[in-house]
C-alpha cells in the first residue's frame, strides 16, 4: 500500500466502489429489460429471477468462486484467500489486482459473476422452474464463470500468469478482454444456449409448417428503461475495468473507457435501426434497444484501443443483432428477449475485434480463446442442465406455461387486475 500512497489507494478503492455499484444497478436494468419482454403472466418470475440471481449468485461467489478466481486454481490458495478476504488482511496485488484491500476486489468481481448468472435468465423465460434455474445460478457463479475467470484475469492458463507463458509463445501475447464480452457475456451466452436447447422453445413459438409466430411483450416502456439502466451501469462495468484512478494516466484511460462505452451503445442502436427499417420497412424499437446493449457488449472487450474503434465495434454489434434474431429462430432455438444474440453473438464479436485493431493482440490467440471458454462453458453447462432435466426437471407443464409462471412458481401475479379485467 505505501508504494502507492494514501491517496492514491482511496481513489482506487473509490473507483472500484462506485463502479461496481453501478455494475450492480444493471440488475434492475436486466430485470426491467426482462420483464418488458416477456408477456404479463410471467413478470414476476422474471423479478423473482432477478432478486435471486444477485442475492443467490452473490452467496455462492463468496463462498467457493472468488477463491477459486484468484486463489490460484489450488485449494490451498482458495483456502488462503478465503481467509484473507474474511479478515481484510493483505493488500491485493498481482493477479488479484493492484493497489486495493481485498475487500474492494471481491466486492467489484462479485458483480460480474451476477451479471454472468442474469443473461440465462432472459433466454429461458416463460418456461423454466424457478428451483433447477437457481440451481444453475449457483453453480455458474460458484464454478463456472470463477474457472473461466481463473484462466483469464485470475493468470493461469489464457492470463499472464506463469502456467500461461506458453501462449504467448504461441500467439505473442495472452487472451485479451478488457471488461468481459467473452469472461462475462459470452460465458452467459453459451449457458443460456446449452439451456435453451434442452429445454425448448414456447408453446406455439413455432408452428408446425416453421414459420415464426410472434410473442409480444408485456411493456416496451420496462424494456426501455431496462437498456437504460444497463446503459447507465455498463460505464461502471467497463470504466471501472481499468481498476485504477491514482495517476493521470488512469484519469485518461477512464474517459477513453467510457467514451468509448457510449460510442459503442449509440452506434449499435443507430446501425440496428437503420437496418431493421431497410429489412424490415420499419424501425423496431426491439432491434433499437438490443442494438444498444449489443453495442454495448461488443466494445466491452477493447474500450481502451480508441473511441472510432468504439464506434465501429459496436455499429457492427447493432447489425449483427438484427441478423442474428432471425437466424435463431429460424434454427428454432427461442430466445424470448434476444440475450443470445447480443451477449453471445456480439460478445464474440467484440473479443475478436480486438485482435483486428490492436496491432499488439493476436487474432488467432483471440479466437483460441473464444472456442476455449465456449467449448468449456456450453459443455458443461449442457451437462447440468441436462442432470437437472433427469432430476428436477427443467421446464413446466403445458397447463402452467398456458396460464402464466407467475400462478404456478410463485402463486402472485404482476398485475392482478390487468390480467383479471383481460380474462
Amino acid at each position: 500500500m505505501e508504494s502507492f500512497g494514501d491517496a492514491g489507494y482511496i481513489l482506487n478503492v473509490f473507483l472500484l466502489i462506485i463502479g461496481g455499484a453501478l455494475v450492480f444497478w444493471m440488475a434492475a436494468g436486466f430485470a426491467m429489460l426482462e420483464s418488458g419482454l416477456v408477456r404479463s403472466k410471467n413478470v414476476t418470475v422474471i423479478l423473482t429471477k432477478n432478486v435471486g440471481i444477485m442475492a443467490l449468485g452473490t452467496v455462492a461467489y463468496f463462498l467457493i468462486g472468488y477463491g477459486i478466481m484468484f486463489g490460484g486454481g489450488t485449494f490451498d490458495g482458495t483456502l488462503e484467500l478465503i481467509g484473507k478476504i474474511l479478515t481484510g488482511s493483505g493488500v491485493a496485488t498481482g493477479s488479484e489486482g493492484e493497489g486495493y484491500g481485498l475487500h474492494t476486489w471481491f466486492f467489484f468481481q462479485v458483480m460480474f459473476a451476477a451479471t454472468a448468472a442474469s443473461i440465462v435468465s432472459g433466454t429461458m423465460a416463460e418456461r423454466v422452474k424457478l428451483i433447477p434455474f437457481f440451481i444453475f445460478t449457483a453453480i455458474i457463479a460458484a464454478v463456472i464463470y470463477p474457472i473461466v475467470g481463473l484462466w483469464t484475469w485470475g493468470g493461469t492458463f489464457l492470463g499472464a500468469g506463469e502456467e500461461g507463458s506458453w501462449i504467448v509463445g504461441v500467439f505473442g501475447n495472452t487472451f485479451s478482454d478488457f471488461a468481459g464480452s467473452t469472461i462475462v457475456h459470452s460465458t452467459g451466452g453459451w449457458a443460456a444456449l446449452a439451456g435453451a436447447l434442452l429445454l425448448g422453445a414456447r408453446i406455439g413459438k413455432y408452428t408446425p409448417e416453421g414459420k415464426v409466430r410472434p410473442i409480444p411483450g408485456s411493456s416496451m416502456p420496462l424494456a426501455t428503461l431496462g437498456v437504460f439502466c444497463l446503459w447507465l451501469g455498463w460505464f461502471g462495468f467497463n470504466g471501472a475495468s481499468g481498476a485504477a484512478l491514482a495517476a493521470k494516466g488512469d484519469a485518461d484511460l477512464l474517459a477513453l473507457v467510457c467514451g468509448s462505452t457510449h460510442l459503442g451503445a449509440s452506434a449499435g442502436a443507430v446501425a440496428a435501426a437503420l437496418l431493421s427499417k431497410i429489412i424490415y420497412r420499419k424501425i423496431d424499437l426491439t432491434f433499437v434497444l438490443n442494438g444498444a446493449l449489443a453495442g454495448l457488449v461488443a466494445v466491452t472487450a477493447g474500450p481502451d484501443i480508441a473511441l472510432w474503434v468504439g464506434a465501429l465495434e459496436g455499429a457492427i454489434g447493432g447489425v449483427l443483432v438484427v441478423l442474428a434474431v432471425p437466424l435463431f429462430d429460424k434454427l428454432k432455438i427461442d430466445d424470448p428477449v434476444g440475450a443470445l444474440s447480443v451477449h453471445l453473438v456480439a460478445g464474440i464479436w467484440g473479443t475478436l475485434a480486438v485482435g483486428i485493431f490492436n496491432a499488439e493482440v493476436s487474432l488467432l490467440g483471440q479466437l483460441f480463446g473464444v472456442v476455449v471458454i465456449g467449448a468449456f462453458v456450453f459443455v458443461v453447462s449442457g451437462i447440468v442442465w441436462y442432470i437437472l432435466k433427469l432430476t428436477t426437471g427443467i421446464r413446466v407443464s403445458q397447463k402452467e406455461e398456458h396460464e402464466g409462471t407467475d400462478l404456478s412458481e410463485t402463486g402472485l401475479e404482476a398485475y392482478p387486475e390487468f390480467l383479471k379485467n383481460a380474462k
